[in-house]
């Protein structure tokens, strides 16, 4: 007999102020699962699970947890929802502590005080939140806000659990430990998870994935199914689902290998030196005695979660942040005393796309261009080019509001480029379009690179690491490694051992098993990697214990560290040598 479904979406459409975002939506979700909800900013993502949790009503089509429509009876089913929305501690109150947050949604459950100390106790032993109860949550990294959120969404442990976007911006550690207990709960407590995601090793970990693009379900399945389809071997450090992604977007016939950069001419000047620079807010350090040079024609990546430094670091490159300490020089001309010399050969684009949305496309890069002082003559010239370049030819006078998010980056990474500088920093480019606009920008950058144009983006990414030709791996505020993505993973290979990869069906119940042997194995897309100095013993002891568990195993071998491993083992390594 066929299990009921927990969730059942049907026909749902959402819009606002005439513009769809939601449109014929069905899926169903069963008990004990975790369906993934992939798709770019702008797809429908939060307004669906706003809908599923009561927040928001839906124009047409309904939404049932169990027995209960969502609309009609919002009351009948809070109980059974947690719901975490998009944001590093987005739910959270900065002036109470971390206990007296969970009080605060304890108290908004109606929970008795035994089940809350009890639902406590077990929650922040759970995300290692334990000896932090007393920590205001404005003094948590980033990581720790999203556990603690994480632990206010499940104080009254809730059946179905709707996260939207709960590892986006967060460091390494951090995701594999809040993925660690989302395991945990659907294994152990039978939990069902419906959650948003960006990141497509994380969508290979769920029962069901649907893909949302502009506001439709482009296809629905389980990963097993979409894995089998993908008809080009993955990448390095990039997901078999990427290529699913990308040939299901792109036109008939196209396909856009992932492109990889060329190598740098020897003796390449020097672009940018960077010498101890130094950023101080009061008492806190953004960003500490960080130090590497940039050639000419090297793209070079800043890696790391949210609030490690990336942007205060840009900023202060660019001119717009004066540092405490340490000091830059940009071609070979110091940053504090020649600024104004500087700046016409910089051009920067920040995470927010600073474009006039009631002006044509036309309109921005004439805007953008006079602020770099060009005149009419050299910007008439200009102009085709840089539209030429990033394929926007034809939409000279489309409003900038009425592009969707990919045109809208190309056409701000072309204001940023309309003066031709020879040196160019990105602020987060590529951050909530799908994976074919990245796959196209980064072909952009890679063209800007062969020109002698210097770049210097910022990700957290690490897939999209794999297109820099070196990287600094940032963690709150420190450089702690600096390579090719190429040298960082052999140097943290050679530090901690090879990789043992356990691939099996069953790896949401190997995972936590084989953690308790190995405490530093890591789950990388639907598999177990374990880091061993003594590979035939740990295969062997592997084998065992998954045995003695009635756990199927497919293939048990050696593999590549993946970039985010590496990253992994330089923040561990880090921490341990700074005490914490």
């Amino acid at each position: 007999m066929a299990t009921s479904p927990l969730i059942a979406v049907d026909h749902l459409s959402k819009s606002f102020r005439r513009l769809p975002a939601l449109a014929d939506v069905s899926f169903e979700v069963g008990p004990g699962e975790v369906f993934g909800l992939l798709g770019p900013d702008g797809a429908g993502k939060s307004s669906l699970l706003y809908i599923m949790a009561g927040l928001l009503r839906p124009d047409a089509g309904r939404v049932r947890v169990g027995e209960h429509d969502v609309a009609a009876s919002p009351e009948a089913v809070k109980a059974a929802i947690g719901f975490m929305p998009q944001g590093l501690g987005a739910n959270l109150a900065d002036a109470l502590t971390v206990q007296e947050n969970l009080e605060f949604f304890g108290e908004l459950r109606s929970l008795p005080p035994a089940r809350f100390a009890a639902h406590t106790g077990e929650l922040l032993t759970l995300t290692g939140l334990a000896p932090f109860r007393d920590r205001l949550a404005s003094q948590l990294s980033g990581g720790m806000r999203q556990k603690l959120a994480l632990c206010c969404a499940l104080i009254h442990l809730p059946r179905l659990l709707l996260l939207d976007e709960p590892n986006t911006g967060v460091d390494p550690i951090s995701r594999l430990e809040l993925w660690g207990v989302i395991n945990r709960l659907v294994t152990e407590e039978q939990a069902t998870v419906v959650l948003a995601t960006s990141y497509l090793d994380e969508a290979e970990r769920c029962h069901q994935v649907a893909f949302l693009h502009e506001g439709r379900i482009l296809f629905a399945d389980t990963p097993e199914h979409l894995l089998a389809q993908a008809s080009h071997p993955a990448a390095a450090g990039r997901s078999p689902l990427e290529e699913v992604f990308i040939r299901t977007l792109a036109r008939e016939g196209e396909y856009l290998p992932p492109p990889l950069p060329d190598p740098l001419p020897a003796g390449a000047p020097v672009a940018v030196e960077v010498d101890g620079l130094t950023k101080k807010f009061g008492d806190f350090t953004a960003v500490d005695r960080v130090g590497f040079q940039v050639h000419q024609g090297e793209i070079f990546g800043f890696l790391g979660p949210n609030g490690a430094g990336k942007t205060t670091l840009i900023r202060m490159l660019t001119g717009l942040l004066p540092p405490s300490r340490g000091q830059a020089w940009i071609g070979g001309l110091a940053l504090d005393g020649e600024a104004a010399a500087i700046k016409p050969h910089l051009g920067y684009m920040s995470q927010k796309f600073s474009l006039y949305r009631d002006l044509t496309v036309r309109e921005n890069l004439f805007l953008y261009g006079g602020i770099y002082g060009l005149d009419a003559a050299a910007l008439a010239a200009r102009a085709p080019r840089v539209l030429d370049l990033l394929d926007l030819t034809g939409l000279e006078d489309r409003r900038v509001a009425d592009l969707p998010l990919g045109l809208r980056q190309r056409l701000a990474l072309g204001a940023a480029l309309v003066h031709r500088p020879s040196l160019i920093f990105l602020d987060e480019p590529t951050s909530g379009v799908d994976p074919l606009v990245r796959r196209r920008f980064w072909d952009i950058i890679h063209q800007l690179a062969k020109s002698g144009v210097t770049v210097l983006v910022s990700t957290h990414y690490l897939e999209e690491a794999e297109h820099c030709h070196r990287l600094a791996l940032m963690h709150h505020g420190r450089l702690v490694a600096l390579g090719s993505p190429g040298e960082l993973r052999d140097r943290a290979e050679a530090a901690q051992g090879r990789i043992l990869e356990v691939a099996t069906p069953g790896f949401r119940e190997a995972y936590p098993l084989l953690r308790r042997t190995f405490p530093q194995a890591t789950l990388y897309g639907r598999a177990v990697h374990l880091p061993t100095r003594e590979f035939a013993r740990d295969a062997a002891r592997v084998q065992e214990l998954l045995a003695q568990a009635g756990i199927p195993v497919e293939r048990l071998g050696e593999c590549r560290i993946s970039l985010e491993e590496a990253f992994v083992h330089y923040i561990r390594r880090a921490e341990e040598a700074n005490g914490v």
